[in-house]
């Protein structure tokens, strides 16, 4: 199978397929400035010691809770003064999702990329006015979706002319409150365009708990070395200082305690890989 060649920039020092492992990272929803900050100068810690390139991720508004009960975020408003904050102070590129196509110009204006949701990954005009801001669009694979029908999501943002575009994979619904990851779809994205993969989704129980989704966080390790050793370009990781108190998706993410370990272990397996690579 034939893999995509080209780079996708993030920002003019980090790059997407090349030498270095790209890792998008923090807590599930910008719960509060402290909470952004402590998490994100952990990470950038750890991944400045083992020479990967980090973004910090959090998002503004979780829009597509199980529950109307549940906790959605700050506001936009508020969540993108967050971001910008800690943009600048810890100086390294954020992410965040959006949601509907009329935000995309005013969250283009805070963060480095956009991320349209799995559940979005088709929205005509979501991704075209992700496209039309000339940010990088990270597109996560529906989960729903065939991974080869996801080259027309890339189509869509490359079709405005913005060829910084990559896709993530975040596990397919398997029966209900259940999702796999089909590792034969890391190869099949990645003849398309790099590709990231979602640990913390992958092993989410969607709406598993009743009114919220619940994961299964002792599965981490095995589908990230799975995903490293299969040929991807980086990981998107949610972590907090305490999972257990996380206002969104706290069953499925990684400890900030433990990320140094995890992230030492799958970078040693992605490192392995890019090696076979260049044979």
């Amino acid at each position: 199978m034939e893999i995509f060649k080209d780079k996708v920039s993030i920002t003019d020092k980090i790059t997407l397929g090349g030498d270095r492992m790209v890792l998008f990272a923090g807590p599930c929803a910008a719960e509060s400035y402290d909470i952004c900050m402590e998490t994100g100068k952990h990470v950038k810690a750890i991944c400045e010691e083992l020479a990967i390139d980090y973004v910090f991720k959090a998002s503004y508004d979780k829009a597509n809770r199980t529950s109307s009960g549940s906790y959605r975020g700050p506001s936009m408003d508020m969540g993108l003064e967050i971001l910008s904050m800690v943009r600048n102070d810890l100086k390294v590129p954020v992410v965040t999702d959006v949601h509907e196509s009329n935000q995309c110009e005013e969250v283009a204006a805070v963060v480095d990329v956009l991320q349209i949701p799995a559940f979005l990954c088709r929205q005509t005009d979501l991704l075209v006015a992700a496209a039309k801001t000339g940010k990088p669009v990270k597109v996560k694979k529906g989960q729903f979706m065939a991974p080869e029908d996801m080259k027309y999501a890339v189509d869509k943002v490359r079709g405005e002319g913005n060829n910084n575009v990559f896709l993530t994979e975040r596990g397919s619904s398997f029966g209900y409150h259940n999702l796999v990851v089909d590792m034969r779809s890391l190869p099949i994205m990645r003849s398309y365009t790099p590709v990231i993969f979602d640990v913390t989704h992958s092993i989410q129980r969607p709406g598993g708990l009743g009114g919220k989704s619940g994961g299964d966080r002792q599965f981490a390790p095995y589908l990230a070395k799975a995903a490293a050793a299969a040929g991807i370009d980086g990981f998107f990781i949610e972590t907090h200082p305490h999972p257990e108190k996380a206002l969104s998706d706290g069953p499925n993410m990684v400890p900030l305690k433990e990320m140094k370990d995890f992230l030492i272990s799958i970078h040693n397996f992605w490192k392995l890989n890019k090696k076979q690579l260049v044979k």
